[in-house]
Protein backbone atom coordinates (compact mmCIF):
# COMPACT_ATOMS: atom_id res chain seq x y z
CA UNK A 1 0.00 0.00 0.00
CA UNK A 2 1.27 3.44 -0.89
CA UNK A 3 1.18 5.34 2.39
CA UNK A 4 1.45 8.67 0.52
CA UNK A 5 -2.16 8.35 -0.43
CA UNK A 6 -3.06 8.89 3.23
CA UNK A 7 -5.92 6.43 3.19
CA UNK A 8 -8.36 6.00 6.06
CA UNK A 9 -9.52 2.82 7.72
CA UNK A 10 -13.17 1.86 7.43
CA UNK A 11 -13.77 3.09 10.99
CA UNK A 12 -12.15 6.45 10.31
CA UNK A 13 -14.08 6.89 7.05
CA UNK A 14 -17.31 5.88 8.79
CA UNK A 15 -16.70 8.55 11.45
CA UNK A 16 -15.99 11.12 8.75
CA UNK A 17 -19.23 10.34 6.94
CA UNK A 18 -21.26 9.78 10.15
CA UNK A 19 -22.33 6.33 9.01
CA UNK A 20 -22.07 2.79 10.40
CA UNK A 21 -19.22 0.60 9.17
CA UNK A 22 -21.78 -2.07 8.24
CA UNK A 23 -23.30 0.36 5.74
CA UNK A 24 -19.94 0.83 4.05
CA UNK A 25 -19.44 -2.94 3.95
CA UNK A 26 -22.84 -3.31 2.25
CA UNK A 27 -22.09 -0.56 -0.27
CA UNK A 28 -18.84 -2.35 -1.12
CA UNK A 29 -20.59 -5.72 -1.48
CA UNK A 30 -23.12 -4.34 -3.98
CA UNK A 31 -20.54 -2.32 -5.90
CA UNK A 32 -21.98 1.05 -4.94
CA UNK A 33 -18.98 2.49 -3.10
CA UNK A 34 -15.87 0.36 -3.20
CA UNK A 35 -12.86 1.26 -1.05
CA UNK A 36 -9.88 2.70 -2.84
CA UNK A 37 -7.70 -0.06 -1.51
CA UNK A 38 -8.26 -3.48 0.04
CA UNK A 39 -5.24 -5.36 1.39
CA UNK A 40 -4.57 -9.08 1.33
CA UNK A 41 -6.36 -9.51 4.66
CA UNK A 42 -9.51 -7.89 3.32
CA UNK A 43 -9.16 -4.64 5.25
CA UNK A 44 -10.72 -1.69 3.44
CA UNK A 45 -9.12 1.73 3.08
CA UNK A 46 -10.82 4.89 1.80
CA UNK A 47 -9.51 8.19 0.47
CA UNK A 48 -10.71 11.61 1.53
CA UNK A 49 -12.01 12.19 -1.99
CA UNK A 50 -14.50 9.33 -1.53
CA UNK A 51 -16.28 11.33 1.16
CA UNK A 52 -17.75 13.41 -1.68
CA UNK A 53 -19.01 10.25 -3.38
CA UNK A 54 -20.60 9.13 -0.13
CA UNK A 55 -22.26 12.54 0.27
CA UNK A 56 -23.77 12.17 -3.21
CA UNK A 57 -25.12 8.70 -2.35
CA UNK A 58 -26.55 9.99 0.93
CA UNK A 59 -28.22 12.93 -0.82
CA UNK A 60 -29.77 10.67 -3.47
CA UNK A 61 -31.10 8.39 -0.73
CA UNK A 62 -32.65 11.41 1.00
CA UNK A 63 -34.64 12.31 -2.11
CA UNK A 64 -36.07 8.81 -2.30
CA UNK A 65 -33.83 6.93 -4.74
CA UNK A 66 -33.18 3.24 -4.15
CA UNK A 67 -29.62 1.91 -3.95
CA UNK A 68 -30.13 0.22 -7.33
CA UNK A 69 -31.20 3.53 -8.87
CA UNK A 70 -28.26 5.31 -7.25
CA UNK A 71 -25.78 2.76 -8.59
CA UNK A 72 -27.19 3.09 -12.08
CA UNK A 73 -27.15 6.86 -11.76
CA UNK A 74 -23.51 7.03 -10.63
CA UNK A 75 -22.38 4.65 -13.37
CA UNK A 76 -24.29 6.36 -16.15
CA UNK A 77 -22.36 8.08 -18.93
CA UNK A 78 -25.50 9.69 -20.36
CA UNK A 79 -25.43 13.34 -19.24
CA UNK A 80 -29.00 14.04 -20.39
CA UNK A 81 -30.30 11.01 -18.51
CA UNK A 82 -28.54 12.22 -15.38
CA UNK A 83 -29.85 15.79 -15.62
CA UNK A 84 -33.39 14.59 -16.44
CA UNK A 85 -33.38 12.35 -13.38
CA UNK A 86 -32.10 15.12 -11.14
CA UNK A 87 -34.73 17.50 -12.54
CA UNK A 88 -37.44 14.97 -11.76
CA UNK A 89 -36.14 14.47 -8.23
CA UNK A 90 -35.87 18.22 -7.75
CA UNK A 91 -39.56 18.62 -8.58
CA UNK A 92 -40.47 15.86 -6.14
CA UNK A 93 -38.42 17.55 -3.45
CA UNK A 94 -40.23 20.84 -4.07
CA UNK A 95 -43.54 19.05 -3.53
CA UNK A 96 -42.24 17.48 -0.30
CA UNK A 97 -40.95 20.84 0.91
CA UNK A 98 -44.33 22.50 0.33
CA UNK A 99 -46.02 19.63 2.14
CA UNK A 100 -43.67 19.95 5.10
CA UNK A 101 -44.13 23.72 5.17
CA UNK A 102 -47.90 23.19 5.24
CA UNK A 103 -47.54 20.70 8.11
CA UNK A 104 -45.32 23.19 9.94
CA UNK A 105 -47.98 25.88 9.45
CA UNK A 106 -50.66 23.53 10.80
CA UNK A 107 -48.52 22.74 13.85
CA UNK A 108 -47.92 26.44 14.57
CA UNK A 109 -51.60 27.25 14.09
CA UNK A 110 -52.70 24.38 16.34
CA UNK A 111 -50.23 25.47 19.00
CA UNK A 112 -51.54 29.03 18.78
CA UNK A 113 -55.16 27.85 19.05
CA UNK A 114 -54.43 25.68 22.08
CA UNK A 115 -52.55 28.49 23.84
CA UNK A 116 -55.32 31.01 23.12
CA UNK A 117 -58.10 28.60 24.01
CA UNK A 118 -56.50 27.78 27.35
CA UNK A 119 -56.96 31.45 28.34
CA UNK A 120 -60.62 31.66 27.35
CA UNK A 121 -63.51 32.07 29.75
CA UNK A 122 -65.89 29.65 28.08
CA UNK A 123 -68.83 30.64 30.25
CA UNK A 124 -68.70 34.36 29.41
CA UNK A 125 -70.44 36.26 26.61
CA UNK A 126 -69.12 39.57 25.36
CA UNK A 127 -70.01 42.11 22.67
CA UNK A 128 -66.99 43.38 20.71
CA UNK A 129 -66.32 45.55 17.69
CA UNK A 130 -64.81 43.46 14.89
CA UNK A 131 -63.18 44.58 11.65
CA UNK A 132 -64.37 43.54 8.20
CA UNK A 133 -62.82 40.32 6.98
CA UNK A 134 -62.85 38.50 3.66
CA UNK A 135 -63.54 34.79 3.87
CA UNK A 136 -64.02 32.06 1.30
CA UNK A 137 -67.21 30.06 1.18
CA UNK A 138 -68.00 26.55 0.13
CA UNK A 139 -70.99 25.91 -2.09
CA UNK A 140 -74.38 26.72 -0.58
CA UNK A 141 -75.58 23.83 1.59
CA UNK A 142 -78.72 25.39 3.07
CA UNK A 143 -81.37 22.72 3.62
CA UNK A 144 -78.99 19.96 2.48
CA UNK A 145 -79.42 16.48 3.96
CA UNK A 146 -76.83 15.30 6.46
CA UNK A 147 -75.48 12.85 3.85
CA UNK A 148 -75.05 15.59 1.23
CA UNK A 149 -73.38 17.90 3.76
CA UNK A 150 -70.92 15.12 4.64
CA UNK A 151 -70.05 14.66 0.96
CA UNK A 152 -69.54 18.40 0.56
CA UNK A 153 -67.27 18.61 3.61
CA UNK A 154 -65.11 15.75 2.30
CA UNK A 155 -64.86 17.40 -1.10
CA UNK A 156 -64.12 20.80 0.45
CA UNK A 157 -61.33 19.50 2.69
CA UNK A 158 -59.80 17.46 -0.15
CA UNK A 159 -59.65 20.65 -2.20
CA UNK A 160 -57.78 22.35 0.63
CA UNK A 161 -55.35 19.44 1.06
CA UNK A 162 -54.68 18.94 -2.64
CA UNK A 163 -54.20 22.66 -3.12
CA UNK A 164 -51.63 22.69 -0.29
CA UNK A 165 -53.52 25.57 1.26
CA UNK A 166 -52.61 27.02 4.63
CA UNK A 167 -55.80 27.51 6.60
CA UNK A 168 -55.88 29.72 9.68
CA UNK A 169 -59.36 28.66 10.76
CA UNK A 170 -62.38 27.06 9.27
CA UNK A 171 -65.96 27.13 10.33
CA UNK A 172 -69.62 27.32 9.36
CA UNK A 173 -71.94 30.16 8.42
CA UNK A 174 -75.52 30.25 9.69
CA UNK A 175 -77.81 32.86 8.22
CA UNK A 176 -79.79 35.24 10.42
CA UNK A 177 -83.11 33.67 9.46
CA UNK A 178 -82.01 30.27 10.75
CA UNK A 179 -80.74 31.77 14.01
CA UNK A 180 -83.98 33.60 14.66
CA UNK A 181 -86.08 30.49 13.99
CA UNK A 182 -83.85 28.23 16.11
CA UNK A 183 -82.68 26.18 13.11
CA UNK A 184 -79.10 26.18 14.40
CA UNK A 185 -77.79 23.15 12.50
CA UNK A 186 -79.00 24.34 9.10
CA UNK A 187 -75.73 25.80 7.83
CA UNK A 188 -75.64 27.83 4.64
CA UNK A 189 -71.92 27.38 3.98
CA UNK A 190 -68.63 26.26 5.39
CA UNK A 191 -65.82 28.78 5.16
CA UNK A 192 -62.07 29.28 5.35
CA UNK A 193 -60.04 32.21 6.53
CA UNK A 194 -58.05 32.36 3.32
CA UNK A 195 -58.75 35.00 0.68
CA UNK A 196 -56.65 33.85 -2.27
CA UNK A 197 -58.69 30.76 -3.04
CA UNK A 198 -60.96 30.55 -6.06
CA UNK A 199 -63.90 28.67 -4.72
CA UNK A 200 -67.58 29.01 -5.52
CA UNK A 201 -68.16 32.22 -3.64
CA UNK A 202 -66.36 34.81 -1.55
CA UNK A 203 -68.01 36.71 1.25
CA UNK A 204 -67.26 39.78 3.33
CA UNK A 205 -67.81 39.37 7.01
CA UNK A 206 -68.97 42.89 7.82
CA UNK A 207 -67.37 45.18 10.35
CA UNK A 208 -69.50 45.90 13.39
CA UNK A 209 -70.56 44.64 16.78
CA UNK A 210 -70.55 40.90 17.38
CA UNK A 211 -71.55 38.90 20.40
CA UNK A 212 -68.94 36.23 21.07
CA UNK A 213 -69.58 33.07 23.04
CA UNK A 214 -68.20 29.56 23.29
CA UNK A 215 -69.84 26.18 23.14
CA UNK A 216 -67.91 23.25 24.60
CA UNK A 217 -68.77 19.79 23.35
CA UNK A 218 -70.70 18.37 20.43
CA UNK A 219 -72.10 20.70 17.76
CA UNK A 220 -75.37 18.76 18.10
CA UNK A 221 -76.00 20.67 21.35
CA UNK A 222 -75.14 24.19 20.21
CA UNK A 223 -78.80 25.12 20.54
CA UNK A 224 -78.24 25.36 24.29
CA UNK A 225 -75.52 27.98 23.87
CA UNK A 226 -77.49 29.89 21.24
CA UNK A 227 -80.45 30.16 23.58
CA UNK A 228 -78.17 31.44 26.36
CA UNK A 229 -76.71 34.01 23.94
CA UNK A 230 -80.20 35.20 23.03
CA UNK A 231 -81.07 35.62 26.71
CA UNK A 232 -77.82 37.55 27.26
CA UNK A 233 -78.52 39.87 24.32
CA UNK A 234 -82.04 40.56 25.54
CA UNK A 235 -80.79 41.52 28.99
CA UNK A 236 -77.98 43.70 27.59
CA UNK A 237 -80.22 45.55 25.15
CA UNK A 238 -79.00 44.07 21.87
CA UNK A 239 -80.68 42.28 19.02
CA UNK A 240 -79.36 40.00 16.27
CA UNK A 241 -78.96 41.81 12.95
CA UNK A 242 -76.76 39.48 10.93
CA UNK A 243 -75.33 36.04 10.46
CA UNK A 244 -73.54 33.69 12.84
CA UNK A 245 -69.97 32.54 12.23
CA UNK A 246 -68.90 29.37 14.00
CA UNK A 247 -65.22 28.45 14.24
CA UNK A 248 -63.86 25.20 15.59
CA UNK A 249 -61.15 24.99 18.23
CA UNK A 250 -59.36 22.01 19.74
CA UNK A 251 -58.31 22.38 23.36
CA UNK A 252 -56.47 19.11 24.14
CA UNK A 253 -57.66 19.45 27.71
CA UNK A 254 -55.88 16.61 29.48
CA UNK A 255 -55.48 13.11 28.11
CA UNK A 256 -59.08 12.56 27.08
CA UNK A 257 -59.99 12.60 23.41
CA UNK A 258 -63.69 12.98 24.15
CA UNK A 259 -65.72 15.64 22.39
CA UNK A 260 -67.09 17.06 25.62
CA UNK A 261 -63.58 17.71 26.91
CA UNK A 262 -61.62 18.92 23.93
CA UNK A 263 -63.83 20.54 21.32
CA UNK A 264 -64.96 24.14 21.46
CA UNK A 265 -66.98 26.18 18.98
CA UNK A 266 -66.48 29.95 18.94
CA UNK A 267 -69.79 31.60 18.03
CA UNK A 268 -69.79 35.15 16.61
CA UNK A 269 -73.12 36.77 15.75
CA UNK A 270 -73.57 40.27 14.34
CA UNK A 271 -75.68 42.39 16.68
CA UNK A 272 -76.85 45.97 17.19
CA UNK A 273 -78.29 47.91 20.08
CA UNK A 274 -82.06 47.93 20.40
CA UNK A 275 -83.73 51.23 19.62
CA UNK A 276 -86.15 52.30 22.32
CA UNK A 277 -89.24 53.93 20.84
Amino acid sequence: MNSSKKLMTTGEFADLCDVKKQTLFHYDDIGLLEPEYKNENGYRYYSIQQAEAYSMIDMLKEIGMSLTEIKSFLQSKNTKKITDLLTEKEKLMEIKIRKMERIQHLIKNQKKQIEEASQLDLDRFIVENMEAEQIVLSENILNYSHKDITKMIISFMKYVKQGEINVENWGALIRQEQIETGDYLNYSNFYLRENQLHLTETFIKKAGKYVIGYHKGSYMNTYKTYEKIKDYLDKEGYRICGDSFEEYLYLMDGISSGVETNYVIRIMIEVEEKINI
